[in-house]
């Protein structure tokens, strides 16, 4: 079980947050922490197996431990805002094949919003947050074209 949670939360990475993937391959930390963090969950398994609860399950509750310090993604957060309020911009990043690598330098670059905005599931549908992030993709993309 815990491989295949291994693989659950590899692929939960991938898909909502290729920057911390790209960080933990250069740092040749992902399988430590992937191990790690599936291994905090042992109590959890124990646990819902002496209860005898369905694998699909204990799977589920498990990722949904594994993921909440990862909710809300800020890359997909960021791809829906470029896709919706810069769909042009959006495109070319995509025909060119640089889509996760422009996502992966927006999340760097709204960092510091997110933060002082304090991003979470709670207010990740203020639309005051929506435009101060809007507002430093719009910078940002400025920014690369002064280069």
């Amino acid at each position: 079980m815990q491989e295949n949670l291994i693989q659950l939360y590899h692929d939960y990475i991938r898909d909502n947050h290729p920057d911390l993937l790209l960080i933990l391959q250069e740092e040749n930390r992902l399988r430590d922490y992937l191990h790690e963090n599936v291994a905090s969950l042992d109590e959890l398994i124990t646990q819902l197996v002496s209860e005898e609860k369905p694998i699909a399950l204990i799977e589920q509750q498990c990722m949904e431990e594994l993921t909440k310090p990862l909710r809300p993604s800020r890359y997909n957060y960021l791809k829906e805002i470029l896709e919706e309020d810069f769909p042009t911009v959006y495109e070319r990043f995509r025909q060119h094949g640089i889509l996760t690598t422009e996502l992966i330098n927006l999340v760097t670059a709204c960092d510091e919003v997110f933060d002082e905005l304090n991003f979470s599931e709670e207010n990740e549908d203020d639309r005051y947050l929506r435009y101060a992030i809007i507002g430093a993709v719009h910078e940002y993309l400025n920014s690369q074209t002064r280069e």
